[in-house]
């Protein structure tokens, strides 16, 4: 699994794991370790290394379905592409170190990040709130986008709304844009999403009145559901007073036959849902008109595993509406709560669907359209798999949106903290010592930075960027390694297909035809 191997020193606490990412398929807020990423949020890039080094030769165990481990990266022995201008190839100068994993997107008014990743969608799940100032600071200082979710609004306890049901205060959509803003240093950005629900509140007037947002960002679904997000409630009050405010709830809680089953502990919650949307080309472009008159400058789309003909419409209305960013999300995806069989069985994959995808930006831009700058979501929780999705999707990918892959490094950082409070640091934290400077390996280099600040930084923000920082080299490795010192560079060229029905899917090269010409015309010459 890429999540987790004897060779680095990790291993997944669940029996189960997807097959994709390697992450646990059911990861605990309070897991007390050791998967890769566990354990990348505070040991950082060590965790790049199998160990004890100098002791053991390691092999790999990698399994082939077909997904992106169906899919390797070339390898080069010359050449060095996007160094910078002016200076000349060389051992001296082509150093993996230097590498450049800075992406951007946007149409005219360009977003640039210092890793190509940013934050699925954190929205109205509890797991999102609790740990939101870890994620949004986490995402800041480390110079990533991060995407507030559906629905933030619609259940914030304070929500205040005017007398045509459009929101005038919303204390939970204002803290979390404060807080992401408070270590903002100008890569990145904070996007609020929206959905039905959001657009009847009045979200975008309010995030542009009182944040002046740039971005906004539609929601057409997601990876793992292709129905509305969903919450549970276990307060009655509560669940009604989400009725009230127009969200679906089931059990319905001002049913008497549901009160009285909730009285005697048979209903001991409710699920909150949102309404499904119906998408045609002349209201998706006539709502990018109305955000654009509010004000936004950018308007990203985020669409799910639907159809083909759903991908179409996508890529096609965003491209005549200049979206900023379209983000394609595949099956499976991880989610706060989706429903079980429906994160299995439901969707196109996302290998698949960033195939199409591919096919369907390379048949507009040969009509003469420029499509949106794309990012592919949906299982991602490594950098070799976000350089494979770029590389397949060149030049159209800009970066991979990653969900549990960023969650869980704030989450193992907030545990830390719990742990070190507690005097009960696993074993797998306490081998690197008891105090915050001794886990984290980039601790000192955050201090060094932000001075007397550091205080102002969770540890989950900590173990955020520690995670990232080992991203980052483990890219720069991989884009060293294909002779790619600059993202702009990487092309389709960089990857090739392991099996038949993986290039037939992809349009990769097959491995035993890649550069085959290349290689004849060397021996035959």
């Amino acid at each position: 699994m890429p999540n987790a191997n004897e060779a680095v020193g990790t291993a997944n606490r669940s029996r189960d794991v997807s097959p994709t990412s390697g992450i646990c398929t059911r990861c605990v807020d309070g897991c007390r370790g050791a998967c890769e990423i566990w354990l990348s949020s505070f040991r950082g890039r060590e965790v790049l290394y199998p160990g004890p080094f100098g002791e053991i030769t390691a092999g790999s165990d990698k399994q082939f379905p077909v997904d992106y481990s169906h899919v390797n990266i070339q390898g080069y022995a010359v050449g060095a592409r996007g160094l910078p201008e002016g200076v000349e190839a060389s051992p001296d100068t082509a150093v993996f170190s230097e590498v450049d994993t800075e992406t951007e997107y946007g149409w005219d008014q360009k977003v640039r990040m210092r890793l190509p990743i940013f934050t699925g969608a954190l929205g109205s799940t509890e797991i999102a709130r609790v740990n939101w100032e870890h994620f949004a600071i986490g995402a800041a200082i480390s110079g990533i986008t991060l995407v507030c979710g559906e629905n933030v609004g619609g259940i914030d306890p304070g929500l205040v709304c005017d007398s045509n049901g459009k929101v005038t205060k919303s204390p939970e959509l204002d803290r979390r844009i404060e807080i992401y803003r408070k270590f903002h240093e100008g890569y990145g950005e904070i996007l609020v999403q929206m959905n039905v629900e959001d657009t009847r509140l009045g979200t975008a007037e309010y995030v542009a009145s009182k944040h002046n947002l740039d971005t906004i960002e539609l929601k057409w679904g997601q990876g793992a559901k292709c129905i509305g997000g969903e919450i549970k409630v276990r307060d009655i009050e509560r669940a009604r007073e989400l009725k009230r405010r127009g969200y679906i709830v089931l059990p319905d809680p001002t049913a008497s036959e549901n009160e009285k089953s909730f009285a005697a502990g048979g209903i001991k919650e409710f699920e909150r849902h949102s309404r499904l949307g119906f998408v045609s080309k002349e209201g998706f472009l006539e709502e990018i008109d109305r955000l654009r008159d509010i004000g936004f400058k950018r308007i990203t789309l985020k669409t799910g595993a639907y159809s083909a003909k759903e991908l179409a419409m996508a890529i096609r209305f965003g491209a005549e509406a200049h979206v900023d960013l379209l983000t394609i999300d595949g099956a499976s995806g991880g989610t706060g709560m989706s429903p079980w069989p429906m994160m299995n069985e439901w969707g196109i994959p996302t290998f698949y669907l960033q195939s199409l995808a591919n096919q369907y930006c390379e048949m507009l831009t040969k009509k003469g359209m420029r499509v949106p700058d794309i990012a592919i979501g949906g299982g991602f929780g490594d950098e070799a798999n976000a350089f494979k999705s770029i590389a397949m999707g060149a030049p159209y990918v800009k970066a991979v949106c990653m969900g549990r892959g960023l969650m869980i490094p704030g989450m193992v950082g907030k545990n830390i903290g719990k742990w070190l409070e507690s005097g009960d640091l696993p074993k797998g934290v306490a081998k690197y010592g008891s105090t915050v400077n001794e886990i984290f390996v980039s601790y000192e280099e955050l201090k060094e930075k932000y001075g007397e600040r550091i205080g102002e930084i969770p540890l989950g923000a900590i173990g955020i960027y520690t995670y990232a920082q080992r991203f980052k080299t483990g890219l720069q490795q991989l884009m060293a390694g294909s002779r790619n010192f600059s993202l702009k560079t990487v092309s389709r060229n960089d990857v090739f297909a392991l099996s038949e029905e993986a290039a037939k899917v992809s349009g990769l090269p097959y491995v035993m035809d890649a550069y085959k010409d290349e290689a004849l015309g060397i021996l035959l010459d």
